[in-house]
Protein backbone atom coordinates (compact mmCIF):
# COMPACT_ATOMS: atom_id res chain seq x y z
CA UNK A 1 0.00 0.00 0.00
CA UNK A 2 2.64 2.18 0.65
CA UNK A 3 5.02 2.00 -2.19
CA UNK A 4 1.10 2.12 -4.81
CA UNK A 5 0.64 5.68 -2.55
CA UNK A 6 4.37 6.76 -3.52
CA UNK A 7 4.10 5.71 -6.84
CA UNK A 8 0.75 7.85 -6.78
CA UNK A 9 2.32 10.84 -6.12
CA UNK A 10 5.65 10.04 -8.25
CA UNK A 11 4.79 10.62 -11.82
CA UNK A 12 7.47 10.04 -14.92
CA UNK A 13 10.18 12.07 -14.31
CA UNK A 14 11.55 11.76 -17.50
CA UNK A 15 8.39 13.76 -18.95
CA UNK A 16 9.59 16.49 -16.91
CA UNK A 17 13.50 16.48 -17.41
CA UNK A 18 13.56 20.09 -17.18
CA UNK A 19 14.04 19.38 -13.62
CA UNK A 20 17.20 18.22 -14.18
CA UNK A 21 17.94 19.49 -17.66
CA UNK A 22 19.71 18.63 -20.37
CA UNK A 23 23.73 18.98 -18.29
CA UNK A 24 21.96 16.99 -15.45
CA UNK A 25 21.73 19.95 -13.14
CA UNK A 26 22.29 18.38 -9.73
CA UNK A 27 26.28 17.47 -10.91
CA UNK A 28 28.60 19.93 -9.38
CA UNK A 29 30.58 19.44 -12.44
CA UNK A 30 27.87 21.65 -14.29
CA UNK A 31 27.02 24.21 -11.52
CA UNK A 32 31.11 26.01 -11.47
CA UNK A 33 31.87 26.03 -15.01
CA UNK A 34 35.63 27.02 -15.79
CA UNK A 35 36.12 30.49 -17.97
CA UNK A 36 38.38 29.19 -19.50
CA UNK A 37 37.67 25.90 -20.90
CA UNK A 38 40.45 23.89 -22.60
CA UNK A 39 40.06 22.44 -26.10
CA UNK A 40 41.87 18.97 -24.53
CA UNK A 41 39.68 18.49 -21.70
CA UNK A 42 36.75 16.44 -21.87
CA UNK A 43 34.76 19.08 -19.53
CA UNK A 44 35.59 21.83 -16.82
CA UNK A 45 34.91 22.95 -13.52
CA UNK A 46 36.45 26.20 -12.59
CA UNK A 47 39.33 27.72 -13.49
CA UNK A 48 43.01 26.40 -12.49
CA UNK A 49 41.40 23.13 -12.33
CA UNK A 50 42.04 21.05 -15.21
CA UNK A 51 39.44 18.09 -16.14
CA UNK A 52 41.61 16.14 -18.72
CA UNK A 53 40.79 12.06 -17.95
CA UNK A 54 43.82 9.97 -17.47
CA UNK A 55 44.45 6.46 -19.11
CA UNK A 56 46.93 4.60 -17.21
CA UNK A 57 47.86 0.52 -18.18
CA UNK A 58 48.80 -1.37 -15.05
CA UNK A 59 50.80 -4.81 -15.52
CA UNK A 60 50.41 -6.84 -12.43
CA UNK A 61 53.66 -8.56 -10.63
CA UNK A 62 54.42 -11.88 -11.26
CA UNK A 63 53.05 -12.90 -8.44
CA UNK A 64 49.30 -11.55 -9.58
CA UNK A 65 47.34 -11.93 -12.02
CA UNK A 66 48.61 -12.28 -15.83
CA UNK A 67 45.59 -10.26 -16.49
CA UNK A 68 46.14 -5.80 -17.33
CA UNK A 69 44.41 -3.16 -15.70
CA UNK A 70 43.59 0.32 -17.43
CA UNK A 71 42.86 2.67 -14.84
CA UNK A 72 41.77 5.23 -15.91
CA UNK A 73 41.42 8.57 -13.65
CA UNK A 74 39.06 11.14 -13.92
CA UNK A 75 39.02 15.10 -12.09
CA UNK A 76 36.00 15.81 -10.06
CA UNK A 77 34.81 19.07 -9.12
CA UNK A 78 36.96 18.58 -6.17
CA UNK A 79 40.65 19.54 -6.68
CA UNK A 80 41.52 17.41 -3.57
CA UNK A 81 39.94 14.09 -4.80
CA UNK A 82 39.77 11.88 -7.88
CA UNK A 83 37.86 9.09 -9.43
CA UNK A 84 39.77 5.85 -10.20
CA UNK A 85 38.17 3.82 -13.05
CA UNK A 86 39.26 0.41 -13.06
CA UNK A 87 37.49 -0.93 -16.27
CA UNK A 88 36.03 -3.79 -13.42
CA UNK A 89 33.88 -4.28 -10.99
CA UNK A 90 35.17 -2.46 -7.54
CA UNK A 91 32.09 -3.41 -5.25
CA UNK A 92 29.58 -4.63 -7.52
CA UNK A 93 26.55 -6.23 -6.48
CA UNK A 94 27.66 -7.77 -3.90
CA UNK A 95 26.47 -5.28 -1.90
CA UNK A 96 23.42 -3.41 -0.42
CA UNK A 97 24.94 -0.17 -1.03
CA UNK A 98 26.06 1.02 -4.50
CA UNK A 99 28.92 2.94 -2.50
CA UNK A 100 30.82 2.48 0.88
CA UNK A 101 32.37 5.33 2.44
CA UNK A 102 35.23 5.60 4.41
CA UNK A 103 35.97 9.15 6.14
CA UNK A 104 39.46 8.23 7.66
CA UNK A 105 41.73 5.97 8.38
CA UNK A 106 39.78 4.16 11.57
CA UNK A 107 36.57 3.95 9.74
CA UNK A 108 38.42 1.52 7.39
CA UNK A 109 39.30 -1.00 9.89
CA UNK A 110 36.67 -3.44 7.85
CA UNK A 111 38.15 -3.20 4.31
CA UNK A 112 41.68 -4.32 3.75
CA UNK A 113 41.23 -2.01 0.40
CA UNK A 114 41.07 0.84 2.20
CA UNK A 115 42.78 0.26 4.88
CA UNK A 116 45.63 -0.14 2.06
CA UNK A 117 45.15 3.28 0.86
CA UNK A 118 45.31 4.67 3.95
CA UNK A 119 48.81 4.12 3.93
CA UNK A 120 49.61 6.16 1.67
CA UNK A 121 50.86 9.39 2.54
CA UNK A 122 48.49 12.06 2.11
CA UNK A 123 45.04 10.04 1.48
CA UNK A 124 42.75 11.34 4.10
CA UNK A 125 39.68 9.42 2.62
CA UNK A 126 38.34 6.75 0.35
CA UNK A 127 35.18 5.68 -1.13
CA UNK A 128 34.46 2.59 -2.93
CA UNK A 129 31.93 2.17 -5.68
CA UNK A 130 30.30 -0.24 -7.67
CA UNK A 131 32.78 0.15 -10.60
CA UNK A 132 34.84 2.66 -9.05
CA UNK A 133 37.06 4.28 -6.14
CA UNK A 134 37.42 8.11 -4.87
CA UNK A 135 40.33 9.14 -3.34
CA UNK A 136 40.25 12.25 -1.30
CA UNK A 137 43.79 14.00 -0.05
CA UNK A 138 45.50 16.52 1.70
CA UNK A 139 45.54 19.84 0.23
CA UNK A 140 48.95 20.35 0.79
CA UNK A 141 50.30 17.60 -1.17
CA UNK A 142 50.46 16.59 -5.20
CA UNK A 143 48.25 14.19 -6.62
CA UNK A 144 51.80 13.05 -8.68
CA UNK A 145 52.62 10.84 -5.93
CA UNK A 146 49.49 9.80 -4.79
CA UNK A 147 48.16 8.33 -7.97
CA UNK A 148 50.95 6.62 -8.63
CA UNK A 149 50.68 4.71 -5.45
CA UNK A 150 47.10 4.40 -5.08
CA UNK A 151 47.17 2.81 -8.81
CA UNK A 152 49.50 0.35 -7.80
CA UNK A 153 47.74 -0.27 -4.53
CA UNK A 154 44.61 -0.97 -6.87
CA UNK A 155 46.07 -3.33 -9.30
CA UNK A 156 47.60 -5.22 -6.24
CA UNK A 157 44.43 -5.70 -4.94
CA UNK A 158 41.52 -5.82 -7.97
CA UNK A 159 44.07 -7.30 -10.72
CA UNK A 160 45.35 -9.79 -7.68
CA UNK A 161 41.49 -10.93 -6.51
CA UNK A 162 42.18 -10.13 -3.13
CA UNK A 163 39.41 -9.07 -0.36
CA UNK A 164 38.24 -5.92 -0.46
CA UNK A 165 35.53 -6.16 2.12
CA UNK A 166 35.89 -8.01 5.46
CA UNK A 167 32.65 -10.50 5.39
CA UNK A 168 30.73 -9.59 8.62
CA UNK A 169 31.73 -5.86 7.31
CA UNK A 170 27.60 -4.52 7.31
CA UNK A 171 26.88 -0.82 5.43
CA UNK A 172 23.80 0.92 6.39
CA UNK A 173 21.19 1.27 4.00
CA UNK A 174 20.09 4.56 3.91
CA UNK A 175 17.31 4.97 1.36
CA UNK A 176 16.11 1.04 1.99
CA UNK A 177 12.24 1.68 2.94
CA UNK A 178 11.90 0.77 6.57
CA UNK A 179 8.50 -0.09 7.80
CA UNK A 180 8.15 2.77 10.54
CA UNK A 181 9.21 5.21 7.79
CA UNK A 182 5.76 7.84 6.62
CA UNK A 183 4.87 8.02 2.85
CA UNK A 184 6.92 11.14 2.90
CA UNK A 185 10.32 9.52 4.11
CA UNK A 186 9.66 6.70 1.52
CA UNK A 187 9.34 9.13 -1.09
CA UNK A 188 12.35 11.06 -0.22
CA UNK A 189 13.96 8.36 -0.48
CA UNK A 190 13.07 7.01 -3.64
CA UNK A 191 14.04 10.44 -5.43
CA UNK A 192 17.39 10.06 -3.86
CA UNK A 193 18.13 6.39 -4.81
CA UNK A 194 16.47 6.87 -8.30
CA UNK A 195 17.55 10.45 -9.33
CA UNK A 196 20.18 12.15 -7.52
CA UNK A 197 22.54 9.68 -6.09
CA UNK A 198 23.57 8.60 -9.88
CA UNK A 199 23.93 12.05 -11.11
CA UNK A 200 26.26 12.64 -8.17
CA UNK A 201 28.31 9.36 -8.43
CA UNK A 202 28.80 10.48 -11.84
CA UNK A 203 31.59 12.76 -9.81
CA UNK A 204 33.39 10.60 -7.77
CA UNK A 205 30.97 11.58 -4.84
CA UNK A 206 27.63 10.16 -2.37
CA UNK A 207 25.05 10.94 -0.22
CA UNK A 208 23.63 9.55 2.43
CA UNK A 209 19.95 10.11 3.90
CA UNK A 210 20.10 10.88 7.50
CA UNK A 211 16.51 11.85 8.52
CA UNK A 212 13.39 14.43 8.04
CA UNK A 213 12.09 16.08 10.25
CA UNK A 214 9.69 19.21 10.72
CA UNK A 215 10.19 19.72 6.90
CA UNK A 216 13.94 19.61 7.14
CA UNK A 217 16.19 16.71 5.02
CA UNK A 218 19.16 15.90 6.94
CA UNK A 219 21.84 15.06 3.90
CA UNK A 220 25.78 13.55 4.71
CA UNK A 221 28.15 14.14 1.88
CA UNK A 222 30.62 12.01 1.27
CA UNK A 223 33.55 10.88 -1.69
CA UNK A 224 34.43 13.95 -3.28
CA UNK A 225 31.31 15.83 -2.52
CA UNK A 226 33.27 15.61 1.24
CA UNK A 227 35.02 18.90 1.07
CA UNK A 228 34.12 19.84 -1.89
CA UNK A 229 34.26 23.57 -2.81
CA UNK A 230 30.71 22.97 -4.93
CA UNK A 231 29.49 21.73 -2.22
CA UNK A 232 26.79 23.82 -0.67
CA UNK A 233 26.12 24.53 -4.73
CA UNK A 234 25.00 20.90 -5.04
CA UNK A 235 22.75 20.56 -2.12
CA UNK A 236 20.98 24.34 -3.16
CA UNK A 237 20.83 24.11 -6.57
CA UNK A 238 20.48 20.49 -6.88
CA UNK A 239 19.13 18.20 -3.91
CA UNK A 240 17.33 20.85 -2.46
CA UNK A 241 15.68 21.70 -5.34
CA UNK A 242 14.37 18.79 -6.81
CA UNK A 243 12.87 17.42 -3.46
CA UNK A 244 10.66 20.49 -2.89
CA UNK A 245 9.40 20.08 -6.80
CA UNK A 246 8.30 16.88 -6.23
CA UNK A 247 7.79 16.68 -2.15
CA UNK A 248 5.43 20.03 -0.79
CA UNK A 249 6.44 18.87 2.75
CA UNK A 250 10.28 19.66 2.34
CA UNK A 251 10.73 23.00 3.00
CA UNK A 252 14.77 22.85 3.20
CA UNK A 253 17.92 20.21 2.91
CA UNK A 254 20.65 20.43 5.50
CA UNK A 255 24.15 19.01 5.39
CA UNK A 256 25.23 17.31 8.36
CA UNK A 257 28.51 15.84 9.09
CA UNK A 258 28.70 12.97 11.88
CA UNK A 259 29.69 14.93 14.39
CA UNK A 260 26.70 16.69 14.03
CA UNK A 261 24.39 13.39 13.91
CA UNK A 262 25.87 12.84 17.35
CA UNK A 263 24.82 16.18 18.70
CA UNK A 264 21.62 15.54 17.78
CA UNK A 265 20.90 12.26 18.53
CA UNK A 266 22.45 13.64 22.13
CA UNK A 267 20.31 16.38 22.40
CA UNK A 268 17.14 14.15 21.34
CA UNK A 269 17.92 11.90 23.75
CA UNK A 270 18.09 14.42 26.43
CA UNK A 271 15.00 15.29 25.37
CA UNK A 272 13.67 12.37 25.92
CA UNK A 273 14.90 11.81 29.42
CA UNK A 274 13.61 15.07 30.81
CA UNK A 275 10.00 14.26 29.43
CA UNK A 276 10.27 11.17 31.47
CA UNK A 277 11.51 12.74 34.54
CA UNK A 278 8.49 15.55 33.86
CA UNK A 279 6.28 12.39 33.41
CA UNK A 280 7.37 11.07 36.59
CA UNK A 281 7.02 14.03 38.65
CA UNK A 282 3.71 14.95 37.57
CA UNK A 283 2.55 11.41 38.66
CA UNK A 284 4.20 11.09 42.14
CA UNK A 285 3.06 14.79 42.80
CA UNK A 286 -0.06 13.39 42.34
CA UNK A 287 -2.14 12.37 45.61
CA UNK A 288 -3.37 8.67 45.86
CA UNK A 289 -7.10 8.19 45.07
Amino acid sequence: VMFAQVSSRLPSLQKNSHILGKNRSIRCSETQRSTSHHPSTSRSYFTGHESRKTLLKVLPSSNQSSRSLWIRTENTPNPDSLKFIPGIKVLGTDYKTSTIDFPNSRAAMGSPFAKALFQIEGVKGVMLGTDFLTITKDADIGWNAVKSMAIATATEFLAGGQRLIDEEYQEAEDTTPQPEDSEVVVLIKEIIETRIRPAVQEDGGDLQFKGFEDGVVFIKLTGSCTSCPSSSVTLKNGVERMLKHWIPEVSHVMQVTDDDLEKINLDALKKTEDKIAGDQTENTSQPAS
